[in-house]
């Protein structure tokens, strides 16, 4: 079994700073990639970073220069810096792990996400 927790998410003024974590646990024997999606009011679920754990990053582009996401593959946590965020970050933001378990079967699975308001 795998479990995906977030935490972090809070209420933060336009052009403040936050940090979401996300950690994998259960029987993980690896880990592919971790990522960050989110979900705002009314709209879609889309993708905001994600990282390998060779440390290849991806970032949506209207994120890019405001958020660093980074891995620590001995303790299966991802982390998101967001700085100078801005009112439209506003979301519930979920974290994606995918990965293999002892067993040797894989697992794709998400956490309950974590509510992020941007707001003065």
């Amino acid at each position: 079994q795998v479990q995906v927790r977030e935490s972090g998410g809070a209420l933060v003024q336009p052009g403040g700073s936050l940090n979401l974590s996300c950690t994998v646990s259960g029987t993980v024997f690896r880990v592919y990639v971790m990522g960050w999606y989110r979900q705002p009011p009314g709209k879609q679920r889309v993708l905001a970073a994600s990282i390998t754990t060779h440390g290849e990053a991806v970032y949506e582009e209207s994120v890019k220069g405001r958020f660093t996401i980074s891995i620590d593959n001995v303790k299966n946590t991802v982390s998101l810096q967001m700085n100078n965020v801005k009112p439209e970050d506003t979301a519930v933001y979920y974290c994606h792990a995918t990965g293999s378990l002892i067993d040797n079967s894989h697992f794709n699975n998400w956490g309950q996400g974590t509510q992020v308001t941007v707001s003065s």
